[in-house]
Parts: C-alpha cells; structure tokens; sequence
C-alpha cells in the first residue's frame, strides 16, 4: 500500500468535492453552486458551463481523458456511457471541451433498462441530469457525473430519484416539528452508514464453477465437515493475503473519499465486512454502489474474487448489508441521540414515537424493500433476522415508554461501573441498554440499525421507504401540535397514544425463536416469508396513497416498480435453474457414470482374482450411486418440464409464484440427490470444487 503514509493526501484525492470546489470556481459561481445543494434552487446556464469548465480542467489533471453521467437504473447496479473530452478542430488537432448542458443533461438509450411498462422497446429516448449533492468523481481515466434517469416522459426510471424525493419531504415534515421546539435549523436529512459483508474466494475455484459464474451462489455443494461451528473466524486473525486486499481495497475507497474505516473476518469461513463512517443518506448510496464494485475489482489483483450474492454457500451463514440509519440537522445535531436523560428529551421521545408508528404502520413496506430471490435464501435462516419486522429498543427506552403510557414517573436507572477483577484493567461504565442481533429494526444508540437487507441490494430502496414513512408521521404530529393549545400536554399525550396503539411492534426477546413466530401472529404483525409473498402488498392503497401524498413515485412509477421485482425474481430463480440442470446433465452425471464404470471394472477385475473376498459392500457402494443418479436424472427431467410450463405463463405475478412454488421445490430436491452424490464418489471424479475446497484455501 503505497501511499498509506500520506493518508491525508491520499483521502477524496480523486473527488471533485467542496473543497475542491472552493478552491477552483469563482466566489459568486461557488455560492450559486452551494444553494443549489443546500436549497434546491436552480442552477443556470452560464453558472453550469464555469463549473463544468473548472471540473474538466480538474478532471483532466487527474488523468480523465472521458465523461461520463453515472446512474442507478432499477437493474440495482449502476450505468455509465463514456464520452470523451475531445472536440476536433478544423486543423486537424483537437481541444479539450466540456460544457455547462454536458454536465447537466444527458441522453441514454432508456428502452433497454428494466421500466416496467413504463417505456415500450420503441420509445428509446431517455435524459440523465446531474445531481450536485453528490461529488462528482474520477474513476480508471473517466470523470463520473452522478446523475437521476427518467424516461422522456419524465418518469423516474432509477433507484436515485425516489431516495432524492424522500429526502425532501423528510426535511419538509422534520423542521416543522423542529421548529416547534425553537431549533435553530435549517435543514434535516438521513445519514445513513451501510455495513458491508462478502466472501472472497480463489479465481481458480470460482473458474470452475458455472454456478458461482452465472448466479453468484453455488447451486450444488454439500456440508464441508468443518463449517463455522467452531466459531473460530469471527473477529479471527485476518489471513495475509486478505489483510493485503483489504489495505489496497481501502486506499482505493480512500481516494474516492469514502470513508472505509472497520474491517473483520465475520462469522462463516472466507467471510468478510467492511463498515464506513456515516454520511448524508444521498451520499452513502453512491457511495455503497462504488464500495461494491471496487470490492470486485481489487479482488481481482489479488486472483481473487468477491461474492456479493446474499447465500453463495448454503448450510453457511450468507451476507447481508445493515443499514445504520439516523436523522441529523445542519447545525449538528443528531435527533436520534437520547441524551443523558432520555426521559426529559421530550423531542427525541416525540421523534422515536414517529418511527415506532411508521415502522407499525408500514412493516409491509419495509419488508417489500428488503425483498429479492437471492435474500430468500438468508431470512429467517437463524443468520439473519426474521421475515418479521419488528422493532427492539432496549430495556431503558422500553422502560421510559412504559412509563409514559401508564402515567407512572420514570426512575432513572444509576450508572453501573464494569469490574474485570483484574487490578491494573481500568473499570467503566456499562450502557444502559444490551444490543439484539436477532432484531430486524433495532436501536443502538443514536440509530437505527436495519438488518434485513442482502448484501448485494442497492440501499436507495430500504431508505427512501424508512425517509418516506417516518416523514408521514412527523406531518401527522405537526398538524396536530401546530394546532395544539397546550403544546406541552399535547407532546406528551400524542407520545402516549402512539406508544399505546403501536408498541406491538416492539419486541426486545429472541426473533429467532419459534414462540416469537407464534407471538408475532397473535400480536398481528406480518409474517411475509418470501418475496413472492411480499411484494403484492407493494401496491396496497395505503402505500400508493402515501407515495403519491408525498410526490416520492406516482401511481404508475409504484405499479411498474413491482412489475420490475416480479419480472426480476422469477428471471433469477430461471437462470439458476436453467444452470442446474446444464451442471447436473453435463457435468455431475457424466463424472458419476465414469466413477461408476471405474467402481465396476475394478469390482469384476478382482472378484475374477478371488472368490473368497467379500464384495457385498462393493456392489451396495455401486448400488447406491446408481440408484441416486437415476433420482437425480428424475429430477433433472422433472425440472426440465416445468421450466417449460413456466415459459407459457405470461403475466409477471402468477409467473414469479409458480417459480417460488414450483421451480424451487423442484431445484432443492434435485440439489439433494446431487450433494448426496458428492459424498460418496471419489473426489478425482468429481467435476468441480466442493465447499472444503473453496472455503479453506
């Protein structure tokens, strides 16, 4: 790691950022620029040509020789279109050339990104426009321009603008409220800090493996005889050669200004996490979408490479992506910090009140926005929380509303002071509260931690839900204490009532455990146990009424939403399914007939030598491979005949339920007769590495 020492130059050295900007654009264009992004006022013509000229000029320094409008289509990963600086002049030379209309508008092909019937294939016309609250970015010789997607319609084609749109209104609904408690702010936005997880692995291991090169996740594989059992890897000594990909892996997010800062093995074996400082909730998407693909790529300096998939090893732990989430202002504050005396903050009871009622009222949209085929394999699966949202608090703030809502005074708890028993180790204080990991939606601290989310998703989805259903609460109280008589009597009876109405959602206990399933139910919460279960509830009234209210996405922009997750499932659980049995006829059936003829050759070659040896469990051995590779073939050819069925059912919903009901149940039992095979022939035959193999290198 080169530059390790000089770590302050080497830090957003390749972001156009405000420091940057300060420096190089002209006073009066600088503060144009800064209430743009502070006030959302518009930017002109002429002001956009001198930043564009001034970010040219510094992007050039860098090494950019093209451009590029960086966006976030609903494929959930992200777009670019390079054009370089070039501009031929009439001599033959050239100059360098970039203007103000470059920066701010550009036109992709938008008929060929998933729109949900929004755009037939015919309507081709698509604009990027620049989004200036998020830095602009040199990336391998290119200036990235991040940038919204919408059709020529105007409809929101990407992941960028509902997030964008929910900041906003959570600003909207959070200074009225603030404004009631005399705050000195200004603005309120999300802050957001996403905890990475991932596997790496060897490029020769994955080269071999059609399934992890096609899917992302391994399709066959049966249980290693060493797992995670032991428990010995989490927080384990990183090995060399991952310790050297994660230093070169930070210097690269470093020089991009992400700020990358804990790094861990985690629980399975070759599994891994990153997790950055919080930032502004706009930024932090950018900046996971950039965390994700810089992962890949340096793994592959290292010859290796990075497994985003959610469940890549089944029988294992698999990835997912918490997403910390917390409300600050721009004076500093962050509104979700307690306090020393969390029990007179009324305006912190008032916003944790808010979220507690959204999280209740809408536990439907937040299970919808952690939603996917590959995430199926990881909820639920005592790895990861449960398909059940709800909300743990902790035993101080439980106690704090409990309080509240019987009109019984709080007794504070006293400070405990933690004792090693060891002389020369120093003592401190305990926090007044334990943390849950089980919890989907737990506080911890200063925030909220949601953990439902798979590794691979773009978080613009699950924030711009939590910004949008927080936002509906704050607006309901607002209109109620900006009416309020007695505003004082008033706070604490709404804290009162809301805790009383909505503390169903609250659940401190075990969410792994099968009474909490059993409690759920009688408590009335939601048990969507897949996605195909789930995203119906997209499309409810009460979620269209709330995102049309607050102008997030239109009633058609929902509709095709959920028509791009449905259409998005079943092609993956296609792929995979389409790559099994491929891997099955081509691969694992073949090897299992040379291992038998090789088993029966030597089986007849040596009962010809002698009649008094015993080749009963020879011939039970050759048995139990024959008969499992006819079940096997069964099952390929049963899986073969219902990917044909599927292909008639033409509607996206019933067509995602018929491959969550059939296709899957039709892969795990053909996954069964294969694994089982796995075990019992010998390991120079087998086609490709078996998990021992992949996870122990």
């Amino acid at each position: 790691m080169s530059n390790i020492g000089n770590l302050k130059e080497v830090f957003s050295s390749m972001v156009f950022n405000e420091r940057i900007m300060k420096e190089r654009l002209p006073k009066e264009t600088y503060k144009s620029l800064k209430k743009t992004i502070s006030e959302g006022s518009l930017l002109d013509l002429e002001t956009a040509n001198v930043i564009a000229n001034a970010m040219k000029d510094w992007a050039i320094e860098k090494g950019a020789t093209h451009f590029t409008h960086w966006f976030q289509p609903m494929t959930g990963i992200t777009a670019e279109k390079h054009d370089s600086f070039i501009s031929p002049v009439g001599d033959g030379s050239i100059i360098m050339e970039f203007s103000g209309k470059e920066l701010i508008k550009g036109e992709p092909d938008a008929s060929s990104f998933p729109s949900g019937g929004l755009r037939a294939t015919f309507e081709a016309r698509g604009y990027t426009a620049w989004d200036p609250t998020s830095y602009a970015f040199v990336k391998e010789s290119t200036l990235f321009i991040p940038t919204l997607f919408c059709s020529y319609g105007g409809e929101a084609l990407d992941k960028k603008t509902p997030l964008l749109r929910s900041m906003e209104t959570l600003n909207r609904q959070a200074l009225r409220i603030l404004k009631l408690f005399n705050s000195p702010a200004k603005r309120v936005f999300a802050t957001i800090g996403s905890e990475q997880e991932y596997f790496l692995i060897s490029e020769d291991d994955y080269a071999k493996r059609k399934d992890l090169i096609l899917t992302g996740r391994t399709l066959f594989g049966a249980k290693p005889p060493k797992g995670q059992e032991l428990e010995d890897h989490y927080f384990g000594t990183i090995k060399p050669k991952v310790l050297e990909y994660m230093h070169d892996l930070d210097e690269e997010l470093w020089k991009l200004g992400i700020s990358a800062k804990t790094e861990h093995n985690e629980v399975a074996p070759s599994q891994h996490e990153l997790a950055p400082v919080f930032s502004m909730a706009n930024l932090a998407v950018d900046q996971n979408q950039l965390t994700m693909d810089m992962m890949r790529k340096v793994a592959q300096k290292h010859k290796l490479v990075c497994l985003l998939h959610e469940k890549p090893f089944a029988g294992i732990n698999g990835s997912g992506k918490h997403n910390n989430w917390s409300i600050s202002t721009d004076t500093g504050e962050n509104l979700l910090d307690p306090g020393k005396n969390p029990e007179k903050n009324t305006r912190f009871l008032l916003f944790l009140a808010a979220i507690i009622k959204a999280v209740n009222e809408y536990q439907d949209l937040l299970r919808v926005s952690a939603a996917s085929a590959a995430n199926d394999h990881r909820l639920g699966a005592n790895e990861a929380p449960p398909a059940i949202i709800s909300m743990y608090l902790g035993s101080e703030l439980s106690e704090i509303l409990g309080a509240i809502e019987g009109s019984y005074a709080y007794s504070a708890k006293e400070q405990v002071k933690m004792n090693s028993n060891v002389s020369y180790i120093p003592e401190f204080i305990k926090d007044t509260t334990d943390r849950n990991r089980t919890s989907p939606f737990a506080f911890t601290g200063n925030k909220f931690e949601f953990r439902m989310l798979g590794s691979s998703q773009s978080i613009s989805g699950p924030n711009f839900v939590l910004n949008t259903i927080v936002a509906e609460e704050l607006r309901q109280f607002a209109d109620i204490l900006e009416n309020a008589k007695d505003f004082e009597a008033t706070v604490f009876a709404l804290i009162k009532d809301t805790v009383s109405k909505n503390k169903q959602i609250i659940f401190n206990g075990n969410n792994y455990s099968d009474e909490w399933t059993k409690e759920a139910e009688a408590r009335g919460l939601l048990n969507l146990k897949n996605t195909v279960e789930a995203l119906p509830l997209f499309v409810a009234k009460k979620n269209i009424d709330l995102f049309v209210k607050h102008e997030i996405l239109t009633e058609a922009e929902i509709y095709s939403r959920r028509e791009i997750l449905l259409e998005g499932y079943w092609k993956v659980i296609n792929i995979e399914a389409l790559t099994m049995a491929d891997m099955a006829k081509k691969a694992i059936i073949p090897a299992v007939y040379k291992y038998l003829d090789a088993l029966s050759e030597s089986t007849l070659r040596r009962q010809k030598l002698s009649l008094v040896i015993d080749f009963s469990y020879d011939i039970e051995l050759i048995t139990k491979i024959s008969n499992l590779k006819d079940k096997l073939q069964g099952a390929v050819a049963k899986l073969d005949k219902n990917l044909a069925k599927a292909k008639d059912i033409e509607d996206a919903e019933p067509k995602a339920r018929f491959y969550s009901d059939v296709i899957v149940k039709d892969m795990q039992i053909l996954r069964v007769y294969a694994d089982e095979l796995e075990t019992v022939v010998a390991a120079e035959f087998w086609p490709f590495p078996t998990y021992s193999d992949i996870l122990f290198r």
